[in-house]
């Protein structure tokens, strides 16, 4: 594995993916039945729990777990 390699930060997509979309952080919440609090703590998370992760693709339409798989097929040299 690449030391160089910076860690995908996973919240930090959802939070990009969102804003590119124009959509709020109250939307996502209300789309996921929690508080805006919740999605705030989600953007801060390197890593999200599977199940939400793939909710949360659902509601975006947005295959986030295909970061990770670009990740691991993108290794720098």
């Amino acid at each position: 594995m690449d030391s160089d390699k910076k860690p995908l930060h996973i919240g930090m997509c959802i939070k990009a993916e969102l804003e590119r979309q124009g959509r709020t952080s109250v939307w996502l919440a209300n789309e996921l039945g929690c508080h805006r609090t919740n999605i705030y703590k989600i953007y801060d998370k390197r890593s999200v729990d599977t199940g939400i992760l793939f909710h949360i693709s659902q509601i975006l339409d947005y295959d986030f777990f295909r970061l990770y798989s670009d990740s691991l097929t993108h290794e720098h040299v």
